[in-house]
């Protein structure tokens, strides 16, 4: 297979309007040359290399992909399997190219997915009859099928079929379905986008003019309204691309642009992505910036941006060398040869900033570079507002975050016991003269008599909710009596380090601040804490945390006793359903009673 054009725009319309119809044997547009006609040429062996390279592993798990699809309906690890095998099947320079030993086990594959799909072109993936986890599923077996049917080999042509059959019984379920979370909505567009690269149709124009109409949830700063590193690489901005190029709708290269831009300032030094503002699950894990490849890779060659360019060279040399976070690197070739423009050579690089400062105010979020060192402040959760915590909410109650080298203090939180309210959440982040500053304010009330209006002789009051637990009290007509907690952090760069200035009061409270270091190092100037694994305290002087010539010192200690114990109270809404909210790592504690006033210093 050479590097074609293929019908990126046949069927498309302007901005908004609908994909005009074309004949379905259109495979490309007339005059329809190779591109790019420079090639990349380690890119492309890369990529080739570690295609072929997987060949082996799909081949092994294609058994249980297929009882997966049979058993539970989840055609995702089916049908990303095909499309790895045929994209080495296809390519020229593969090992496997045309190898007829791939044409059963896609035969196979194909087939099983045919099968287990519902009669309304839909299928389960963790929800039933779900049209988002089907589009997944859809844009890689789109993308197989525009790879095979260019390709033409004859030994494809019952898989194109089958294939063909899949995707225009999807249409229509993807074309009526509903979603639950807003990444999903570019998604079915962009899954409704390929199939009608092929088989026109206005019912998949009007959907995916319906869901655009809604608007990109994209703050200005750059981050979608989810603020995930998981959701914008793996699925809002390859969905954006693709809309922009077979939707004609180059606007959305904008938003993706902003989206890379915003997060140019989240990548440290070892390719990880801050993750400590998002609204989903990684939120509390680790991302590599590896997901966001190819899209770095296409806004660079657009823009002939050298910045761009750095970090998708970046990625793709530790790529050779290291897993990717979900997508393995050789899975990325069948999005080459779909997009071969991604194959030319990249404009020359240049080199990241290293010394900066980015506050994103939409997410409540600072970044700050010095070298090879950088730091994270986080006041921007959602609990303040929503006084919720549940799934798709920033809950995370870290607040910094500080790391040179292999030391790395991937948590700073502070844990006052006040009616089991749980961890200082910051209400608002501002700059100072001196440098940052995060408050809160916290209450809780004991309830007085019911006035005379408001009893009832049964006794029988509405169940309410007072903010800590729900009561058959009738909550909201009582009298209180209030008891408050307030919280500063001032925060200012010292040394090399940071100084962080506490005041927490007025209510007499107990309190530890939560230290949580890398695994891989060593604590020296600490005391273990009974019964808490992986736990230590900080009770006088300054402590040490070692990761080969790197280190971090902190403190100083503040005593320890029965009235400041030695433990993290995440708050009811955790411990009511046996959860817990431990970072995971070396926690390093320093106890206080508030009121508090204590400086701690970090270098």
């Amino acid at each position: 297979m050479t590097l074609h054009r293929r019908h990126l725009l046949a069927g498309t319309a302007a901005v908004g309007g609908l994909l005009a119809a074309a004949p379905e044997s259109a495979a490309a547009p007339a005059g329809a040359t190779d591109l790019p006609k420079e090639l990349d040429k380690d890119f492309l062996a890369v990529l080739t290399k570690a295609a072929d390279g997987r060949v082996a592993e799909v081949l092994d798990g294609r058994a249980a992909a297929i009882a997966e699809l049979t058993d539970q309906g989840k055609a995702r690890w089916a049908a990303r399997s095909l499309r790895l095998l045929a994209s080495v099947h296809v390519w020229d320079d593969a090992a496997h190219h045309h190898d007829a030993a791939l044409v059963a086990p896609m035969t196979e594959l194909a087939d099983a997915l045919a099968a287990a799909q519902f009669d309304d072109g839909l299928y389960d993936q963790g929800a039933v009859h779900s049209p988002p986890d089907t589009a997944f599923s859809i844009v890689d077996l789109s993308l197989t099928y525009g790879l095979l049917d260019e390709d033409g080999h004859a030994s494809t042509q019952g898989i194109r079929a089958t294939l063909k059959k899949i995707l225009l019984k999807a249409g229509k379920g993807l074309s009526e379905g509903g979603l639950h979370t807003p990444n999903h909505r570019w998604k079915i567009c962009a899954a409704l986008a390929r199939v009608n690269s092929f088989w026109p149709n206005e019912g998949y124009t009007r959907r995916i003019d319906a869901w655009l109409a809604e608007g990109i949830d994209q703050y200005p700063a750059g981050q979608y309204s989810e603020r995930s590193a998981t959701y914008a690489p793996i699925v809002t901005n390859p969905s954006l691309l693709t809309l922009a190029r077979l939707t004609d709708r180059p606007a959305f290269y904008d938003n993706v642009r902003r989206n890379l831009e915003a997060t140019l300032h989240l990548i440290e030094p070892n390719g990880e992505v801050e993750t400590v503002h998002s609204r989903r699950q990684d939120q509390k894990t680790t991302k590599h910036v590896s997901e966001y490849w190819l899209q770095y890779r296409a806004l660079a060659l657009r823009d002939k941006d050298g910045r761009f360019a750095a970090v998708a060279e970046t990625i793709q040399r530790r790529g050779k060398d290291q897993t990717f976070d979900e997508t393995p690197l050789g899975d990325f070739l069948a999005e080459v040869l779909d997009h071969p423009e991604l194959a030319a050579p990249l404009p020359k690089a240049t080199e990241a900033p290293k010394e900066f400062t980015f506050h994103d105010k939409d997410n409540g979020l600072v970044r700050i570079g010095h070298g090879t060192a950088r730091t994270t402040i986080f006041g921007g959760t959602d609990f303040p507002d929503v006084h919720a915590i549940s799934s798709g909410l920033s809950t995370n109650p870290t607040f910094l975050k500080w790391r040179k080298g292999g030391a790395i203090l991937d948590s700073l939180r502070l844990s006052p016991q006040f009616f089991s309210l749980g961890h200082f959440r910051a209400e608002d982040l501002e700059r100072t003269a001196g440098g940052w500053r995060l408050t809160a304010e916290v209450r809780a009330a004991f309830h007085l008599p019911l006035p005379p209006q408001h009893r009832r002789a049964d006794g029988l009051y509405p169940l309410t909710d007072d903010g800590r637990f729900w009561s058959a009290m009738d909550f909201p007509h009582r009298p209180k009596q209030w008891r408050t907690l307030r919280t500063e952090v001032r925060l200012k760069e010292s040394g090399g380090g940071w100084d962080l200035d506490f005041s927490v009061g007025p209510s007499e409270v107990p309190l530890a601040l939560e230290l949580c270091f890398r695994p891989g190092g060593t604590l020296s100037g600490v005391e273990p804490v009974s019964g808490q694994a992986d736990t230590y305290q900080l009770v006088k002087g300054y402590g040490t945390y070692t990761v080969g010539d790197d280190v971090i010192t902190f403190g100083p200690g503040n005593g320890s006793g029965p009235r400041q114990p030695a433990t993290v109270d995440a708050g009811e809404r955790y411990s009511w359903m046996a959860g817990n909210l431990n970072v995971s790592g070396i926690r390093v504690l320093i106890t206080g009673r508030a009121p508090f006033r204590y400086r701690l210093t970090l270098r």
